[in-house]
């Protein structure tokens, strides 16, 4: 009889501990169905809302855009204002486009991107190029004149690392830079301020045109490069050589990263988008020079050339394919446009050095 109860016994303890086990079981499927739900559910918002941030900011209206800053500022559209307040607007994009500045984000989604940091890179470029410029040639009468003071300031903050997120962070010295060009405009556009001044002359656009295609060269370089190339090395500096000597010959081979071909892709849409919203600009306050050296119609080929530049990517990815394969090559259609813009960037200096 005492046999058969401490068998019962065990029975019960066994069906309790069965039943422990089995709720533990669920519970702790549960809780780990909630966790992979709410994982799964953050990833996909993270992969909506990274998407939306990568689309590109549309081109946007450049005289339009100046004049209406004017006169909401109530200022007169000097001569220049066009030029500084369309680098102001360029660099604000930056700055509110959708997801804000992403090159230094160290949170998902802005993290897993690549493209668009790679675009804010290549428009930043342009805008350095620019803000010296505006320093070191537009706002100084001649070589031995004093530089702008709010130019000055400027071009120091837009060179500052683009990839800094604290002490300071990347977006707080961008924005200072801009705040600097809205005082030397603010100057530009007041009759009793005579010390800002913006000298729209040849030598001046030509010395910025000179810096752009060499911008743009090492770009269509580096896009061409995505399907390897054997290229002469004309890096290296020409030995003395005697007479009859035999001039040697370097070659390299030249490939661009697997991982980094859509980076280099992303910097030139980048800098393209830049550079046309620039060119419309110079457009408007070099009239009277481009009109006295027949050279209007260049620059709005090298506007066209790097529109053309910023069609719609209909493909999910950048292709590689070689030059004349089956698969696109989206690289080498950019540095066709890049090409072009560039050779007419260098016309464009002929007719600007002509008297």
């Amino acid at each position: 009889m005492l046999d058969w109860k401490n068998r019962a016994a065990g029975v019960r303890d066994s069906v309790d501990d069965s039943v422990d086990n089995v709720r533990s079981y669920l519970k702790g499927g549960w809780l780990s169905r909630l966790v992979g739900g709410a994982l799964g559910l953050y990833l996909l918002l993270a992969l909506v809302v990274g998407w939306y941030w990568s689309q590109e900011p549309a081109l946007f209206p450049v005289q339009q855009r100046a004049q209406a800053a004017a006169q909401g500022a109530q200022r007169q559209l000097v001569n220049g204002y066009t030029t500084v307040e369309t680098l102001k607007q360029v660099a604000g994009t930056l700055l509110d486009k959708p997801g804000g500045y992403l090159a230094n984000d160290l949170a998902l989604p802005g993290l897993w991107l690549d493209n668009m940091p790679s675009w804010e890179y290549g428009v930043l470029v342009q805008v350095r190029d620019l803000s010296r410029a505006l320093r070191k040639d537009f706002a100084r009468s001649q070589s031995q004149s004093t530089e702008d003071v709010d130019l000055a300031k400027a071009e120091p903050r837009f060179n500052f690392d683009n990839k800094s997120w604290a002490l300071p962070a990347s977006e707080a010295e961008y924005r200072e830079g801009i705040k600097s060009l809205e005082r030397y405009l603010k100057r530009l556009a007041d009759p009793a301020q005579p010390n800002a001044q913006f000298y729209s002359r040849a030598d001046n656009l030509n010395n910025w045109l000179g810096d752009t295609a060499t911008r743009l060269g090492s770009l269509s370089q580096r896009l061409s490069a995505s399907v390897g190339q054997v290229r002469l090395n004309t890096n290296l500096k020409d030995p003395a050589l005697a007479e009859g000597d035999e001039v040697p010959v370097s070659e390299g081979s030249y490939e661009t990263p697997w991982l980094q071909i859509d980076n280099v892709f992303y910097e030139a849409r980048g800098q393209a988008w830049a550079l046309s919203h620039l060119l419309r600009a110079i457009e408007v306050d070099f009239a009277d020079v481009l009109a006295k050296k027949n050279a209007t119609v260049s620059v709005r080929q090298i506007i066209r050339e790097l529109e053309a530049a910023q069609e719609t990517l209909w493909s999910p990815m950048i292709l590689n394919g070689s030059g004349y394969g089956l698969l696109a090559n989206h690289s080498l259609v950019m540095a066709n446009y890049i090409s072009r813009a560039n050779a007419a960037i260098i016309d464009l200096r002929i007719l600007l050095s002509q008297g």
